[in-house]
């Protein structure tokens, strides 16, 4: 049974953007935006909300789109105007950016993206978050500025995911341990990537993953390795 659901990107840094079109990650990409290119409507939707709209990060999304040829790009506004919201609703690909977690979901919060991006992952649209944004997207953010204090996220990811934090992700492992035994991290070092796949399978992009969970309230921590052939 088919299912309208495209895989999730999840990027450490902006590192793997830089890939060449015929690398694994990119030919994932492609791949998971096949039926909307054969519509002939390939946009690309840029959120910059958790770094306030920097246009020079969203230059790289655009240098990274031309190289997948997605040449309808926008930067979409954290006050967005009504322009902004019909393109979101019609874009393949939404990219959310790095920069300050909190900030970010406040700003989802106050212009109804925090649902608006969810239906739009409802309806085929394919996702992917850097830093920050792969952090969104997952079940739980925390604010820098309030001791690390959790708050609920997008959820589309069944981990709790922190980035660039190796090699020992003492962060993830407190909130982990914190969250208790049904929680799972996962944690993205830098220059790498994980996929969440539809059926739930998560992927290792570059380099392996930390995996974290907790049983009896002790850290059991395991690897998830990229395959060979990538």
């Amino acid at each position: 049974m088919s299912t309208p659901y495209k895989p999730i990107f999840l990027l450490a840094d902006s590192q793997l953007l830089f890939s060449r079109k015929e690398d694994y990650f990119f030919t994932c990409l492609l791949e998971s935006l096949k039926d909307a290119t054969d519509k002939g409507d390939l946009k690309g939707a840029y959120i910059g909300a958790s770094n306030g709209d920097n246009p020079d990060f969203y230059q790289i999304f655009v240098a990274a789109c031309q190289t997948i040829d997605i040449h309808d790009c926008r930067m979409i506004s954290s006050e967005p105007s009504k322009e902004d919201y019909k393109y979101l609703d019609e874009a393949a690909l939404i990219l959310l950016a790095g920069g300050d977690i909190k900030r970010g979901w406040d700003t989802f919060v106050k212009n109804g993206f925090n649902q608006k991006i969810i239906d739009r992952y409802n309806d085929s649209a394919v996702l992917m978050g850097v830093s920050a944004g792969a952090v969104q997207l997952a079940q739980k953010g925390w604010n820098k500025s309030q001791q690390g204090k959790l708050f609920s996220t997008f959820g589309l990811v069944p981990f709790i995911i922190d980035v660039h934090d190796g090699p020992l992700w003492e962060h993830l492992h407190k909130i982990i341990l914190k969250e208790g035994e049904y929680a799972k991290g996962i944690g993205i070092s830098m220059g790498g990537g994980a996929i969440l796949h539809p059926d739930g399978a998560i992927e290792a992009i570059r380099h392996p993953l930390v995996e974290l969970t907790v049983s009896d309230e002790t850290i059991r921590q395991s690897l998830i390795l990229p395959s060979d052939s990538k």
